[in-house]
């Protein structure tokens, strides 16, 4: 069984605080990745920044996706659905204290699918967790974005070589789950 987690794709990653020029080109294909999911019967699990001011990333990034404003909601192209989980985290990793592994395994998941902000950031530490608790871990490199092209080249060479992450396209994912659906 798999699921798709969608990591921190929100508005002040896209349009806020964090922004980067680059963040916003995943939308379209994200979206598409999402609605095959959905139709495949695949778990959508967004897992969001929610930080509190005592976090130990903002003393790092400074405030950023705090805890119950606009800039930690998921962007609103890619609005969250009846039937899709969304998990509050206050560090990079997605497994984190987020309750994600119990949710995963109460659903039979053993393969996620990460899509999200930012490679090298929230997508390899969740990746990182996601390895050290056994799953298997798919990529669509065109669904994550990094700050810049060298950090993106290198922490998807980080995601495969280090945690066994199968790197391939949305359009690739997406053939897959319409070929199970058959």
């Amino acid at each position: 069984m798999e699921a798709l987690i969608v990591d921190d794709i929100l508005e002040d990653f896209v349009r806020g605080k964090v922004k980067s020029v680059r963040a916003a080109s995943i939308i379209p294909r994200v979206k598409k990745v999402i609605v095959a999911a959905r139709k495949a019967r695949i778990p959508v699990v967004y897992v969001c920044d929610a930080h509190l001011e005592s976090d130990p990333e903002i003393s790092v990034w400074g405030e950023h996706a705090m805890k119950g404003t606009k800039g930690a909601q998921v962007v609103r192209e890619l609005k969250p659905e009846k039937g899709d989980h969304v998990l509050e985290k206050r560090v990079y990793s997605s497994f984190h204290e987020t309750g994600l592994d119990l949710l995963l395994r109460e659903m039979g998941v053993n393969t996620v699918t990460i899509v999200g902000l930012y490679t090298e950031i929230c997508v390899r530490h969740s990746a990182a967790d996601a390895f050290y608790r056994g799953y298997k871990i798919k990529i669509p490199t065109d669904c994550v974005e990094a700050f810049t092209e060298k950090d993106q080249i290198e922490g998807l060479d980080y995601l495969r070589n280090m945690y066994g992450a199968k790197l391939l396209t949305s359009e690739e994912l997406i053939k897959q789950w319409r070929s199970r659906r058959s």
